[in-house]
């Protein structure tokens, strides 16, 4: 019976969502947000309807229902847990992340040599193991959130510098020899047409890096921490089998992570809007 109910709902969310997307009001903005909302209330209809009925241990798999009762009561421990890993590990890092990536390329961009030597040295970083960097910035920097920002930093920072330098090169000779005709030097030349031209290239390695820093934040509070942040208290509450609390932080990364990567899609939409991919 429970299957038959699941598939129910799962034909009348299809039958919606098929009848949304034929309509003339396709290309709208609030059918394109509706579509995937109903999409996802869908699912959630599933598992509600699954967990209950077949009487799925809450410690294997929790309804929806407890996540969201549990998220309601635990608000300010999850305001509090968003504010050490999310506002101060992962956004601080990121920053730091980002400026040090952005620095590093135009220093590779005035020497070949550098280009050469600093692109495998990031590479060999970003295959660092965070299970092996994260205890021993927990060592170096104690387990507060400054030791997460670090971890997240190096995290971050390899993306963002191999889609700056290659942003970078994105121009043609032609475009330069045109800078050069009009007497544009190094600087007039980076500001006024490579820059721009490295843009989405930019934006690229900045929305990789949204979901890179956020796993960096939570994954290395599970090496040390204070008694606050989302990785420690996932570890802690796994311990404690109280898995409702598990998927309400997971609520909370997955929600934070989302509005992140549009923030720096949006931002990218902005900014550069005279290219073909925005238009």
């Amino acid at each position: 019976m429970a299957w038959i109910i699941a598939l129910a709902i799962w034909a009348a969310g299809w039958w919606v969502n098929m009848r949304l997307a034929e309509s003339s009001r396709a290309n709208t903005r609030a059918v394109s947000l509706a579509i995937p909302a109903i999409f996802g209330l869908t699912l959630i209809a599933i598992w509600q309807v699954l967990v209950t009925m077949l009487d799925v241990s809450a410690v294997i798999l929790p309804a929806p229902s407890a996540i969201a009762a549990q998220f309601a009561v635990s608000i300010p421990t999850l305001v509090a847990d968003f504010n050490q890993t999310i506002m101060k590990g992962a956004m601080v890092g990121y920053a730091f992340g980002m400026l040090a990536a952005f620095s590093v390329a135009l220093l590779a961009d005035r020497s070949e040599f550098l280009t050469r030597g600093i692109l495998p040295v990031g590479s060999f970083m970003a295959a660092l193991p965070i299970v092996g960097t994260a205890p021993i910035f927990v060592k170096w920097l104690g387990s507060d959130w400054q030791s997460k920002a670090a971890v997240v930093a190096v995290m971050v920072f390899f993306p963002i510098l191999v889609n700056t330098v290659a942003g970078l090169k994105d121009t043609v000779a032609m475009q330069r020899d045109l800078m050069r005709t009009y007497g544009a030097g190094y600087w007039a030349t980076l500001l006024k047409l490579r820059i721009p031209a490295a843009l989405p290239f930019v934006f690229n390695g900045l929305k990789i890096a949204t979901t890179l820093a956020l796993i960096g934040a939570i994954v290395a509070e599970f090496f040390g921490s204070p008694t606050v942040g989302m990785g420690f208290r996932i570890s802690t509450s796994v311990g404690q089998l109280a898995m409702d609390m598990v998927w309400a932080e997971i609520v909370v990364a997955a929600i934070a992570g989302s509005a992140f990567y549009g923030a720096i899609a949006v931002l990218e939409k902005r900014v550069t809007f005279w290219h073909p991919s925005q238009r």
